[in-house]
């Protein structure tokens, strides 16, 4: 039962980052596409280069757990900035009367990149794990969420 302790911190941590490495190879392979999607930002070359870096450097320190959580803390900075400006779902009509389209596309959108700030943001607050074999035996135990012992488990 060792060995789940040991791995599956290392896959959820594969599962949270995984998207990235993908969408960094997206933008090189797209390039053009990447730049028109990036619209009137200031130096948009320099800014796309900057963006695969974080994407690609950062997911490699949370996944090995080298600077883990400055890496997670400017991950989730990435998502919350990405969300604001490329996802601005207020800004289309039939968003409103949530309809499909392009404005609920971008809703979506906009909700995910703010879900994985939330999941990221627990990387850079953790302090440690629970064992899994505690979780297993102990399942329907809650953590506290606010306060001195935020995150420790309630007896």
């Amino acid at each position: 039962m060792i060995w789940i302790n040991d791995y599956v911190p290392l896959l959820l941590r594969i599962c949270l980052v995984v998207l990235f490495p993908f969408s960094a190879l997206d933008k090189i392979v797209n390039w053009d596409s990447a730049m028109k999607q990036a619209g009137t930002l200031p130096f948009k070359p320099a800014m796309l280069w900057a963006s695969i870096l974080v994407e690609v450097v950062a997911p490699i320190c949370i996944v090995t757990g080298w600077h883990d959580r400055l890496a997670a803390f400017v991950l989730a900075g990435f998502c919350a900035i990405t969300a604001v400006l490329f996802h601005q779902f207020w800004r289309f009509p039939g968003f409103w009367r949530f309809q499909e389209g392009e404005g609920l596309q971008h809703f979506w959108e906009f909700l995910k990149n703010f879900g994985l700030v939330g999941g990221l943001g627990l990387v850079v607050l953790s302090q440690g794990l629970l064992p899994v074999s505690m979780v297993a035996r102990h399942p329907l135990t809650s953590s506290h969420v606010m306060g001195p012992q935020a995150g420790s488990p309630i007896p």
